[in-house]
């Protein structure tokens, strides 16, 4: 996916002076990856994915897609699951455009619950479960929907480490068997090291990327304190004071 030139103001009233979110930023996702914009909060990280996805219309430049799929899955930063309806016919929900077969969707379903862990849950109803397990659902839900990009607005930004920590390897988990164009944003700089494969550093509004880190290390070997990860932390704190 490749991000040109992509302009974005809004005003916060009537008569007010427009606050500049972006200002021809560009950049380009590898497809197939694991891509973090790590940004300050407020930044316009959120603001630049509800673009990709079409929920807000930018000012100016363009984002081209793959023309040949361009479906996307979004996981927020609340799971957004329908309270009235049990964990597999909230995944249902959005299958049934794409799998008209009630047997193929109920197969797929099983399929990916049981891969984030919960194939004891399929009858539970979102007030019965923890934070963490609505998240594993919205995470099985999103790769349950055969999309070719998944955008994530800090899914885990409620949770605790040890918790994030389980989520981040349940995502992995689940990309290593289905690799997806991925576009992760967050502020936190432990969840990005885990997880990307590029890091995208954001400055303060008018957002620019003041920073691209590679992350090499395999993610079955990465845990907090891994020396090599330690150094591109480093170095990423180095550009923030930029």
């Amino acid at each position: 996916m490749i991000i040109n030139n992509l302009s974005k103001s809004y005003k916060s009233g009537a008569g007010s002076v427009p606050i500049e979110v972006f200002n021809d930023l560009s950049l380009t996702i590898p497809e197939r990856k694991i891509s973090v914009i790590l940004g300050p909060s407020g930044c316009g990280k959120t603001t630049l994915l509800h673009s990709i996805a079409g929920l807000t219309k930018q000012d100016s430049g363009e984002i081209i897609q793959d023309e040949r799929n361009s479906s996307i899955s979004f996981i927020f930063q609340e799971p957004r699951l329908l309270p009235w309806m049990s964990v597999s016919r909230n995944i249902e929900l959005v299958l049934k455009k794409v799998f008209p077969d009630k047997d193929q969707r109920w197969e797929r379903i099983s399929q990916f619950l049981d891969l984030v862990g919960l194939s004891d849950c399929t009858e539970m109803y979102p007030e019965e479960l923890s934070g963490g397990m609505k998240q594993r659902v919205s995470i099985a839900r999103a790769f349950a929907y055969p999309s070719s990009l998944i955008l994530m607005d800090e899914p885990f930004q409620s949770l605790d480490l040890k918790l994030r920590i389980e989520l981040i390897h349940a995502y992995t988990k689940l990309w290593d068997r289905d690799p997806r164009t991925t576009l992760l944003v967050t502020h936190d700089v432990r969840e990005a090291l885990l997880l990307a494969d590029t890091i995208f550093l954001l400055s303060d509004r008018p957002a620019a990327i003041v920073g691209e880190f590679v992350v090499e290390v395999d993610r079955k070997e990465r845990f907090l304190g891994k020396e090599s990860l330690l150094a591109i932390e480093q170095r990423i704190y180095t550009a923030m004071e930029l």
